[in-house]
């Protein structure tokens, strides 16, 4: 019998000091704030003296900085990588210096590739001065190797997680998770992405050419200060920082020198708040061939991508000899938002250009199939959830620590209604698994969410049903993650802990934290 697990009413909380909040918002606000926004240039720092205003477009010609491919060696089965948190310094801006943190590097880190059946360790040496985590985001994997905030890795500590990869070919990536501080780590530069590949993938004709034509796109806006440095302050954006600067793998205005008929982007939103969607300039159309989770059944003809923080996208595009196009970020559709512009839904920029070579070396056509789906049926869901976010918090509650929210049972199917009760933008992220799209207020997904998905930008009051399964690890006292990936909602309590259990599924739904569910 299917066991329905309502929510419980929302608390509201319509107003926070200092932040635009809610479905009351002074719209007149709002439109002072969304003036300061212009196409190609964004926000200018809200009259801050002190924050770097781009004087010019940037001019693309710095060559795209392709993350290496992680050294491993392995020992008894095992396949170990390296992983050393420390400070640098990377200059951005000409002639500003600014402080970052990185993997491995002054900046971002390397790309961990793995195969499916695999066993995979890696070694986190933390060389920073404050206690961070490394988070596997959209892995399956044990909950004590999962990297949220209940795997802190103090300063000058290490920490070694292990697990076998057993989850579809994909384009993965990892970063910090510490309670409370995420955004800030993110922001200075502690990302990176992990390739899995299987065999269903290395048969495909697709560009596989790691740097070649094969080539990874991590996507970020920064603000900066006068002197070069990070600006941290949202101020006052209840989404959290927009930036003025958007980098590609960490270079502003990057340019890609492609080489062969057909190349394929796989594009990380690595941002904190912000949503893109991302096209190209003459509107030409592109293959979408895979989201979060891996492929999907076959390549969509598309000619616009959105992408909330945190989605993954890959996508294979034709260019001509001797031809050059710009990857842009048109104004993204942020559903039924307040001012949209308040959030950067009227934002548009140039992302990273694209030249072909007068000779292109050339490409077979695509594949018709791509990946099997098999597909999670209404009728066979054990279990059913409601969840409504709100401001900071998941139905009425705010991120605590020591308290398990839910209680989920090994091998049962779920069906979730999740639905953004505010005005402004949200996302929703689940730890361990990928789920699939069920429906959107009632209606079949669109082709771009009918593949795996870990995370799902939620269009304000619309009802999003999603569909997963909770299968091999069994752990009654380290728990997974549900949040939003907007970081400064995820650092302000928007998240909540889920265990999963051989006890039946409950939830934690009373105010003491005891009743119908699980203390920890």
């Amino acid at each position: 019998m299917s066991l329905t697990l309502d929510a419980p009413r929302p608390r509201r909380n319509p107003w926070r000091k200092g932040r635009f909040a809610g479905p009351a918002i002074l719209a007149g606000s709002l439109l002072t704030v969304a003036a300061t926004f212009t196409a190609c240039g964004m926000d200018s720092g809200f009259g801050d003296s002190s924050v770097f205003v781009p004087d010019a477009p940037a001019s693309f010609d710095t060559p795209l900085p392709i993350p290496p491919l992680a050294d491993s060696t392995v020992v008894d089965g095992v396949r170990v990588f390296s992983l050393t948190a420390q400070e640098g310094r990377t200059e951005f801006l000409d002639g500003r210096p600014t402080t970052t943190w990185g993997f491995n590097g002054d900046y971002l880190g390397p790309t961990l590739r793995a195969e499916r059946g695999e066993k995979v360790a890696v070694e986190v040496r933390n060389r920073l001065d404050e206690t961070t985590t490394v988070h596997w985001h959209g892995m399956h994997l044990p909950a004590a190797m999962d990297g949220g905030p209940h795997q802190p890795i103090a300063a000058g500590g290490e920490w070694r997680p292990e697990w076998r990869i057993d989850q579809p070919a994909a384009t993965l990536w990892y970063h910090p998770h510490p309670h409370g501080q995420t955004e800030e780590h993110v922001l200075r530069g502690l990302a990176g992405l992990f390739l899995l590949d299987d065999e269903n993938s290395r048969r495909l004709a697709l560009p596989a050419q790691y740097g070649v034509d094969d080539i990874p796109l991590i996507v970020q806006d920064k603000k900066f200060r006068d002197d070069g440095e990070f600006q941290f302050d949202s101020e006052g954006n209840e989404i959290g920082l927009l930036g003025n600067v958007v980098l590609t793998n960490g270079a502003w205005g990057a340019a890609l020198d492609v080489t062969t008929e057909l190349v394929r982007l796989r594009i990380l939103n690595g941002s904190s708040a912000r949503t893109y969607d991302f096209a190209f300039e003459d509107g030409r159309e592109f293959s979408l061939i895979a989201t979060d989770g891996g492929l999907l059944e076959s390549p969509v003809s598309t000619d616009h991508v959105r992408l909330s923080p945190g989605e993954r996208a890959e996508i294979v595009v034709r260019l001509a000899p001797g031809t050059e196009v710009m990857l842009r970020s048109q104004p993204a559709d942020l559903g039924d938002v307040v001012v949209p512009a308040a959030f950067g839904g009227t934002d548009e920029f140039d992302v990273l250009l694209l030249r072909a070579a007068d000779t292109l070396r050339p490409s077979p056509p695509l594949p018709a199939r791509l990946a099997e789906i098999d597909r999670l049926r209404e009728e066979d869901a054990d279990n059913h959830r409601i969840f409504e976010v709100q401001d900071r918090q998941i139905n009425g509650r705010s991120m605590d620590m020591d308290r398990i929210d839910e209680i989920m049972q090994i091998g049962s199917t779920e069906l979730w209604r999740v639905t953004n009760l505010d005005r402004f933008p949200h996302n929703w992220h689940v730890h361990d698994v990928q789920f699939q799209v069920h429906d959107i207020d009632g209606a079949p997904p669109p082709p771009e969410l009918r593949g795996w998905k870990d995370t799902i930008y939620l269009e304000p009051r619309r009802a999003y049903r999603i569909m997963m399964r909770f299968e091999d690890y069994v752990d009654d006292e380290k728990p997974y993650m549900i949040h939003c990936h907007l970081l400064l909602h995820e650092d302000e309590g928007l998240m909540s802990q889920f265990v999963v259990s051989r006890d039946g599924p409950s939830r934690n739904a009373d105010g003491d934290g005891q009743s119908g569910g699980h203390a920890h």
